[in-house]
């Protein structure tokens, strides 16, 4: 199954830290959206590596994720 995840930061420099780190993990670059107008990203994943993908983006303390 496949899903969304959706952060939003404070500022586009977190978003931009948050973007290579999900790139880094081999997140592939079409799964990864991003809002820098207002500092969101959103990740579309299959449910087995959601996990993974949640310990990123909370690890640059964001505002919201859902």
């Amino acid at each position: 199954m496949i899903e969304a995840v959706v952060a939003t930061y404070n500022d586009v420099t977190t978003v931009k830290n948050v973007e290579d780190d999900l790139r880094s993990t081999g997140i592939p670059m079409e799964e990864i959206r991003v809002d820098n107008d207002h500092f969101k990203i959103r990740v579309t994943i299959p449910n087995v590596t959601k996990a993974e993908v949640l310990e990123i983006l909370k690890r640059h303390n964001p505002a919201e994720v859902h």
